[in-house]
């Protein structure tokens, strides 16, 4: 009897001290961060998995000792079916519940990607789909594919087929999580150009010769291609409307090169100022049909809130900067010095 009293205690006392082992190593678990790694990892979650397939791959990583201790923990706090997908940024220094906590609430990584103010929307789309972990889903050479989506009419002209989507989507930095599609970005951009073309369009300076919205959308690519300095562009804006209010010709030398289409070279020619497009404003009156690049917010503003100016011309005289006449013998004049160098 008394052999079995002191087996049952010998057993109570091992079984004692591994309860208390392993409640020491849980507490340790718990307390301690998840790694000894001192940089941040991202971990690719794909859908669906379990909490299992997550503890094992964060154990794969470097980031996790106990792949199994932290399943059951999950199951125990009833937390295992939160886990949410995606790309998450898992810091080393993390103890496990907070490291549930970042699990749980998902936020994933986010990669930017800017569309550059004066950029061709051709060039947008090409840019978007070139972004890293970004899922392809349009064909950007199906003109009627992009038309459709955004909600846009009319005939394709063969020699600038991306006309009648041109300067639909605002220029500015936007974020994207891996999966992502093309066709998310392209819509997100365009809404805020929409947006950012109306409330412009309600707070405009009354008494402007422009009768559309669309109309100013075109005059701002123009203005944003004008000028890369911003303290010009209302300016510009300004010089354009004096010209549209006098029944003047815009003569503006980038909607020429948007003419010319993927023939021009880099260099404007005097047969090229002579020949009549439906985007020459040397030989067309008004506006051209199309905007000719994306504005940025700033350049619709711009063209919302001209300056006002006795301004009718300007001439380039470098580093970005203009000069500005009043009539054509001081533009002349400008020409001379700082085109001809005479």
């Amino acid at each position: 009897m008394k052999i079995i009293k002191r087996l049952l205690l010998a057993v109570s006392t091992i079984a004692l001290l591994v309860l208390l082992g392993f409640a020491w190593q849980f507490s340790q678990f718990l307390k301690q961060p998840i790694s000894s790694l001192s940089a941040p990892v991202v971990v690719p979650i794909q859908s669906g998995s379990s909490a299992q397939q997550v503890a094992n791959l964060l154990h794969q990583k470097g980031l996790l000792a106990s792949p199994k201790l932290f399943t059951w923990y999950l199951r125990y706090q009833e937390k295992h079916h939160l886990l949410k997908a995606g790309e998450i940024t898992i810091e080393p220094q993390w103890n496990v519940d907070e490291l549930i906590e970042h699990l749980i609430k998902g936020q994933t990584v986010q990669y930017p990607v800017t569309l550059i103010a004066g950029h061709t929307v051709q060039q947008a789309l090409r840019a978007i789909q070139a972004l890293p972990k970004i899922k392809k889903t349009l064909d950007i050479e199906n003109i009627t594919e992009l038309q459709a989506l955004l909600e846009i009419e009319g005939k394709i002209d063969p020699k600038y087929p991306y006309a009648n989507i041109e300067g639909q989507l605002l220029p500015e930095t936007y974020h994207y999580q891996a999966g992502d599609s093309d066709k998310q970005i392209v819509l997100r951009a365009h809404s805020a150009l929409k947006k950012v073309l109306e409330d412009a369009w309600q707070s405009r300076e009354k008494g402007l010769p422009i009768k559309t919205p669309y109309d100013a959308l075109i005059l701002a690519s123009i203005v944003e291609k004008e000028t890369g300095i911003a303290a010009e562009r209302a300016k510009i804006a300004g010089v354009f409307v004096n010209r549209m209010r006098r029944g003047m010709r815009l003569q503006t030398d980038p909607t020429v090169i948007y003419g010319i289409g993927i023939e021009y070279d880099g260099n404007i020619r005097k047969r090229d100022l002579l020949t009549k497009t439906a985007y020459n404003t040397y030989k067309i009156d008004g506006l051209p049909p199309t905007p000719i690049a994306l504005p940025s917010k700033a350049a619709i503003v711009a063209v919302m809130h001209p300056e006002k100016t006795k301004a009718l011309y300007f001439v380039a005289k470098g580093g970005g900067e203009h000069y500005f006449s009043k009539n054509l013998v001081e533009h002349n004049r400008a020409v001379r010095k700082y085109i001809l160098n005479k």
